[in-house]
């Protein structure tokens, strides 16, 4: 199983940013995938977590009403789109994914991990 992550770049302050997750090698809607995210000299932080159906979404404190966290079960792919975007947003984003139907937030869940993408904020 890989994950590929795309869409991190650069954008300023309140802007928005789309990120995507495709998993290769699990079948079409198998498992919930995560979003996490490592800031410079901080550890691995959950940012959001989607389960196997989409019906069922959790969020960090610090992004709930900002990201949402969405998935196409017929293509494949989970999103990240993130709006009104803050300097401490800043970190390399990372998708997760584990074989079970529901989410967590703790890393350990995750068998699978793509290779991250950074996304940066500027002031």
């Amino acid at each position: 199983v890989q994950l590929q992550a795309s869409g991190g770049g650069l954008v300023q302050t309140g802007g928005s940013l789309r990120v995507s997750c495709a998993p290769s090698g699990i079948t079409s809607g198998s498992g919930a995938v995560a979003w996490f995210r490592q800031a410079p000299g901080k550890e691995r932080e959950f940012v959001a977590s989607i389960s196997r159906s989409g019906g069922t979404t959790s969020y960090a404190d610090s992004v709930k009403g900002r990201f949402t966290i969405s998935r196409d079960n017929a293509k494949n792919t989970v999103d990240l789109q993130m709006n009104s975007l803050k300097p401490e947003d800043t970190a390399v984003y990372y998708c997760a994914a584990r074989g079970g139907p529901y989410g967590y937030a703790q890393a350990r869940e995750y068998d699978y991990w793509g290779q991250g993408t950074l996304v940066t904020v500027s002031s």
